[in-house]
């Protein structure tokens, strides 16, 4: 971190008021060499808890240049590692919760960029938005509210960005994890005067998890993306063996090589499992029974959730 952006920094976090100006020269100084390093991080996370009322401006710049930081910091870029993840859980989490709008929005933006994060990332984040859902005062980002009393149409927007997150346990899939806090969120909030969207919401993620077709290595972990990247840097790479190692790391590619090579003939399994993949299977439908019964009730949304998965299975 250079001289200058340190005195800027200690400036801006002195007086808690952060100008335009000042933002476009932490700009300049922070990507003055095109990168974002650790000390400047911290130096703006340490900005934003001390600023009294961050604008639109701030908010940009802090998930832009945090977000750079954390998904392109280290190579591979686009992904986060261990270490990253419990940087930025700890840069956040600095009192057990997030103290503004743009933390929220950088966790958003890092989700939703990322090709993968870890478990842990994942499931802290869910427990942010639930939090931010329940509990949450204040304007968002992006216009809208967050409320303590019911859920909002901006609360919708910010739950299904977490929820179909690409950096998620899947792209646009939707986890157990998913499905149990949108179950909770529902029975904090019966009868509350919620945003329209928020029916939708519920029965397309819960419907989405129970249903939901996803392949086992639609994602690639931080460490095998490395890997993948190392082989293809090879000065020696055999494209035979190229080809071969793809294929095996990614079978939907399957269907791209039979078409590029002439090969007509369906790879056995596929279609198979994505059949399975749009049934409830057994445990689904105890999960299911048991998120349905813990009040003692069907409610509206659980009845628009079985109605939703009984006209699935009857096409």
């Amino acid at each position: 971190m250079s001289v200058q952006f340190a005195d800027l920094a200690d400036a801006v976090s002195a007086d808690g008021v952060v100008t335009s100006e000042e933002i476009l020269s932490l700009r300049q100084l922070g990507w003055g060499d095109g990168v974002i390093h650790r000390g400047e991080a911290e130096a703006i996370f340490a900005i934003n808890h001390a600023i009294s009322a961050p604008g639109n401006d701030w908010v940009d710049f802090f998930v832009e240049a945090l977000g750079e930081f954390v998904l392109n910091g280290t190579e591979p870029r686009g992904y986060v590692d261990d270490e990253e993840a419990e940087w930025l859980i700890a840069a956040l989490d600095q009192d057990g919760k997030l103290e503004t709008m743009a933390e929220l929005e950088l966790l958003a933006y890092v989700m939703e960029r990322a090709g993968n994060v870890p478990d842990s990332l994942k499931h802290y984040a869910l427990r942010q938005i639930e939090a931010a859902v329940l509990n949450g005062t204040g304007p968002t980002r992006c216009g809208g509210e967050l409320s303590d009393t019911h859920i909002t149409q901006s609360e919708c927007k910010l739950m299904r960005r977490f929820i179909f997150a690409s950096g998620g346990h899947g792209p646009a899939a939707v986890s157990r994890f998913d499905a149990e806090m949108l179950f909770r969120v529902k029975d904090a909030t019966l009868g509350a005067d919620n945003a329209p969207d928020w029916r939708d919401l519920f029965v397309d993620g819960v419907a989405n998890y129970l249903k939901g077709f996803t392949l086992a290595k639609a994602q690639l972990s931080h460490g095998r993306r490395k890997e993948l990247e190392a082989f293809i840097a090879d000065n020696e790479v055999n494209v035979g063996r190229f080809f071969g190692r793809m294929a095996k790391e990614l079978p939907q590619a399957h269907n791209h090589f039979g078409k590029v090579f002439g090969r007509k003939k369906a790879q056995p399994g596929v279609v198979e499992r994505e059949a399975e993949g749009n049934l409830v299977t057994e445990n689904e439908q105890k999960w299911l029974d048991n998120a349905i019964k813990a009040d003692g009730q069907t409610d509206p949304l659980e009845k628009a959730l079985l109605e939703r998965i009984a006209s699935d299975l009857s096409d």
